[in-house]
């Protein structure tokens, strides 16, 4: 698989988990499998991935009554991947975002 990352799930047990225990979570793609989100991280990040767990989750169910009647609907199914690094080591997902703010700060002055 290409690229099984979509984005980082940043909840509140998600923040807690990496804080107290190291461990990171990912929105990835559904077709995605351990060894292709290990890979991907590693790659992107450049740190050593100890283990991956998975979890189908499985999108709500909607329903809005409407003058026209009952529309019925479901949110897309979705998979989380909790990454455990190796010990040391850690991922800063604001990384890139703080350094292009100082090279525009600097190219302007």
């Amino acid at each position: 698989m290409r690229n099984p990352l979509l984005q980082p799930w940043l909840t509140e047990k998600s923040t807690r988990l990496t804080e107290q225990q190291g461990q990171y979570a990912f929105m990835v793609k559904a077709a995605a499998d351990k060894t292709d989100i290990k890979r991907a991280i590693e790659e992107k990040f450049g740190v050593e991935v100890r283990s991956v767990r998975t979890a189908n989750c499985m999108g709500k169910s909607k329903r809005q009554y409407t003058r026209k009647g009952l529309i019925a609907g479901k949110k897309n199914d979705w998979k989380k991947a909790v990454i455990t690094l190796k010990q040391g080591q850690e991922i800063n997902y604001y990384s890139g975002s703080t350094d292009q703010g100082e090279e525009k700060k600097s190219k302007k002055g």
